[in-house]
């Protein structure tokens, strides 16, 4: 009879992000999942720029899996806890850092009101390349769903 290893379970599982969600859509390639609120959100330390801690009614859509999920069916969405801190640099530090850099480098070569707008306006390129780069993310932050048990 073999023994159970409880401690390197629990460490796999301490290096997951899991919401509880329902299954709401199913096409020929994704899923749609609504994610419900989320308890493991509490301890989280990326919670306050997190967007799926805030509201209820998130929903995400994952690459069709070879399992077979129905309408209406309760699963666990799994994300690695690191790539979740990847996802929040990406969308919320880096553009700050990015339009801190803009606008101290500008206030050095024209009007503050200018580098003003200038650090704004450097986040229609940024955010533009991220749509661009969409695919590339997503196979970058592969979602995990489970069925609930």
């Amino acid at each position: 009879m073999t023994q159970l290893d409880l401690d390197s379970y629990k460490n796999k599982t301490k290096n997951l992000v899991k919401h509880e969600g329902i299954v709401s859509k199913i096409s020929k390639n994704a899923i749609t999942i609504s994610l419900k609120g989320n308890v493991d959100c509490e301890g989280c330390k990326a919670q306050s720029a997190c967007g799926v801690s805030d509201s209820n009614d998130k929903e995400i859509e994952v690459s069709n899996s070879l399992q077979s999920f129905q309408l209406n069916e309760s699963v666990n969405v799994m994300l690695k806890r690191e790539l979740g801190l990847k996802a929040v640099f990406w969308a919320y530090v880096f553009p700050f850092i990015l339009m801190m850099v803009v606008l101290v480098t500008a206030t050095f070569f024209v009007k503050e009101w200018i580098a003003g707008l200038l650090s704004l306006f450097i986040l229609v390129p940024y955010y533009f390349m991220l749509y661009l780069l969409k695919d590339r993310f997503k196979k970058a932050f592969q979602v995990s769903i489970l069925k609930f048990k």
